[in-house]
C-alpha cells in the first residue's frame, strides 16, 4: 500500500515534464534494432518465461474466409517483413523498450518453421499464403460487446528533405541531437505499476525541473544541443518533427536518416490551429503547402509560429542500408512501405501480424497483412491505427489524406490460443 502511495506522489511530482509521446505519430522511443544476417531463432527452453502482460481487447477466432480480401492481397514481398518481425520477436526481452511485446515463446515455432522453409525475400506470394494459413489462424479484434472493433485509419510518412552539415545560404533551420543533459526518467523500471511512464526534464541544483521549450532553445545558443544538419525549409524540418523521422539529401547528393533518438518531453500544439485562430487561413486549409506559402510569405514571423509548438524532437544520424525500407519503428524493426501499422498496444502486441481492413484515401478498398511494429501518442483506442505510405512526398500526401474507418484481426500462432503478451 505505501509503495502505490509513493508510486503516485512521484508521478504527480514529475508530471510538470511530462509523460513520454511525443510525436505525432510513431515510436516514442525506438528497441534495440533488430540484428542484420540470417534469422537465428533460439530453442524454447531458452526463452525466458517472462511475465505476461493482460491485453484489453477482446479476442474471436474467425477463419481465412472471413477476412474480406485475403485471397487477393499480393503477398509476394512481405516474407521479408516476416523475418524482420521474428527478429524482432526473438530478441532478449531486456532488449526491448516497452513491455508491450508479442509473446515470443508463442512464435518460436512459427519462426523456427519460416527458418526451416528455406524462403527467401522474393518468395512467390501464394507460397507465403499457404505458409502462413497452415502456421497462424485469424482473431478478430472486438469490443467488449461483441461488436468488431472499427477504428479511425490515419497515414504516416517518412519525410525528404534537402539539408546540409554547415550553416550557410539556404541552409539555416537545425535539427539537433539529443542535448547532454536532457533526463529521460522510466518510472516502470523501479514501480512496475507505472509500466511505460517516462517523463523527461533536466537537472536544475538538486530538482528535476521540465526540459526547455522549442522557444526557449531557439533563442538561446547556450541552450541549443548539437545541430546535425541545417534544413533548407522551417516548414519541411517541423514536419520532419512532427512525423519522427525522415531522409536528408546532402549537397553532394548523398541521403542520410535522421532518425527519432527523443524529445523534450513537452505537450506538442498545433501551428495550423494557431494560423486559423490568427485569420491566416481556414482551418480546413492548414496543409503543409499552405503553411509553406505563409512563410514564405512572412519569413519575419517563421520562428514566431514554430515556437507556438513547444515540442521539440531530437534525432540521431543514420546510415541507410536499404533503400526499400523504412526508419525503425517502436518495436525496432524497419518499417516496410504499406505493410506497417503503428498501434494501442494495450489492444494489439508490438511484433503481431495484422490483417487490415480500410479505405484509400479517394476511396477504393485497402486490405492487406500488415505488421504492428509502431506506437504514437494519437494511436489510442482498440482499432485505431496508424497506416506507414512510405518515403517522399507521395507518400506525404497520400499519409495527409488518409482518415478512415477500419477494422482488424490479429494473426495468431495457430497452437498458441488467444493473442498474449509479455
Amino acid at each position: 500500500m505505501k509503495k502505490l502511495l509513493w508510486s503516485a506522489v512521484l508521478l504527480a511530482a514529475l508530471s510538470a515534464c511530462s509523460t513520454v509521446p511525443v510525436k505525432e505519430s510513431g515510436a516514442p522511443g525506438p528497441a534495440a534494432a533488430v540484428p542484420e544476417g540470417p534469422l537465428v531463432v533460439p530453442a524454447l527452453s531458452a526463452l525466458p518465461d517472462t511475465p505476461a502482460r493482460v491485453l484489453q481487447g477482446r479476442y474471436a477466432p474467425v477463419g481465412w474466409q472471413n477476412l474480406p480480401g485475403w485471397s487477393a492481397d499480393d503477398l509476394s514481398h512481405v516474407w521479408k517483413g516476416l523475418l524482420n518481425d521474428c527478429r524482432g520477436l526473438m530478441r532478449p526481452a531486456g532488449s526491448l523498450a516497452s513491455p508491450a511485446r508479442a509473446n515470443p515463446r508463442a512464435w518460436q515455432p512459427v519462426c523456427q518453421a519460416a527458418v526451416q522453409s528455406g524462403l527467401g525475400p522474393d518468395a512467390p506470394g501464394d507460397v507465403v499464403r499457404q505458409f502462413l494459413q497452415a502456421q497462424l489462424r485469424p482473431w478478430r479484434l472486438e469490443l467488449a460487446s461483441g461488436r468488431p472493433a472499427s477504428g479511425m485509419v490515419t497515414g504516416y510518412y517518412e519525410p525528404l528533405i534537402h539539408a546540409s552539415r554547415t550553416r550557410g545560404g539556404v541552409y539555416q533551420w537545425p535539427l539537433y541531437a539529443t542535448p547532454a543533459d536532457l533526463l529521460t526518467i522510466d518510472l516502470g523500471s523501479v514501480y512496475p505499476e507505472l509500466a511505460g511512464k517516462r517523463v523527461r526534464g533536466k537537472l536544475e541544483g538538486k530538482r528535476v525541473v521540465p526540459y526547455d521549450t522549442r522557444a526557449e532553445i531557439a533563442a538561446d545558443p547556450a541552450r541549443q544541443p548539437p545541430v546535425i544538419v541545417w534544413a533548407n525549409d522551417p516548414v519541411e524540418a517541423f514536419f520532419l518533427q512532427i512525423q519522427g523521422s525522415g531522409r536528408a539529401i546532402l549537397p553532394d547528393g548523398s541521403v542520410i536518416r535522421l532518425a527519432y533518438a527523443d524529445h523534450n518531453g513537452r505537450p506538442y500544439v498545433s501551428i495550423g490551429q494557431w494560423l486559423a485562430r490568427q485569420g491566416a487561413m481556414p482551418l480546413a486549409q492548414t496543409s503543409m503547402q499552405n503553411i509553406k506559402r505563409w512563410a514564405r510569405a512572412h519569413p519575419d514571423r517563421v520562428q514566431q509560429m514554430l515556437n507556438v509548438n513547444p515540442a521539440m524532437v531530437f534525432f540521431r544520424e543514420e546510415a541507410i542500408t536499404d533503400s526499400e525500407l523504412g526508419p525503425n519503428g517502436a518495436y525496432g524493426v524497419p518499417l516496410q512501405p504499406q505493410r506497417a501499422i503503428a498501434v494501442d498496444t494495450r489492444f494489439v502486441p508490438l511484433g503481431t501480424p495484422v490483417y487490415l481492413d480500410t479505405q484509400r484515401p479517394g476511396g477504393g478498398p485497402l486490405r492487406r497483412l500488415v505488421y504492428a511494429l509502431d506506437t504514437g501518442a494519437a494511436i489510442q483506442g482498440a482499432g485505431r491505427a496508424d497506416f506507414y505510405w512510405g518515403t517522399g512526398p507521395e507518400a506525404g500526401a497520400l499519409a495527409g489524406r488518409m482518415k478512415q474507418t477500419g477494422e482488424m484481426w490479429l494473426l495468431w500462432p495457430t497452437a498458441a490460443g488467444a493473442p498474449s503478451a509479455r
